[in-house]
């Protein structure tokens, strides 16, 4: 037996309505039905995978995170500045572009869950647009399997 996919991801918000307003306006993500449990639960469609978000009032681990591709990475960029929904606490730059030239920025919902949001190609991106981008080498030395290491799996290069 083995895991095939994941089908969701299961995180808690503090106000349902407002986390929803979070991953439906700022990510797009669509309500969908859901049963009804005894913790209420509200699902959120992405693609042929799910978010469930449900009540708890216990904080976010400060570095467990739901990473996300966007159809746009610059207004997801213009979108966290303008909302000041950019976390470079918890992994340092606000943008991160990887050995393999994807790039990354980490946003928290309102319930404190990091949300880290990716974009395969660096090159592709407006630097006017995103300012802050900053390479992960440049922030600590790589080891040879490091510098071989990818966010997309169809990139993976053999050792």
């Amino acid at each position: 037996m083995r895991a095939t996919r994941f089908t969701h991801v299961s995180i808690h918000a503090y106000d349902l309505e407002e986390s929803m307003r979070f991953y439906v306006d700022v990510l797009g993500m669509r309500r969908v039905p859901s049963p009804d449990f005894a913790q209420r639960v509200e699902w959120l469609q992405l693609g042929d995978q799910q978010l469930h978000l449900f009540l708890s009032e216990e904080p976010a681990p400060h570095y467990h995170h739901i990473g996300l591709d966007v159809d746009d990475f610059e207004a997801a960029y213009r979108m966290a500045s303008e909302r000041g929904l950019f976390d470079g606490d918890a992994f340092g730059a606000e943008v991160r572009e990887l050995l393999d030239g994807a790039v990354q920025l980490y946003l928290r919902d309102p319930a404190g869950n990091l949300v880290e949001v990716n974009w395969p190609d660096a090159g592709t991106l407006d630097t006017s647009v995103v300012t802050t981008m900053k390479n992960i080498a440049d922030e600590r030395p790589q080891s040879d399997e490091a510098m071989r290491a990818t966010l997309y799996p169809e990139r993976q290069v053999p050792a």
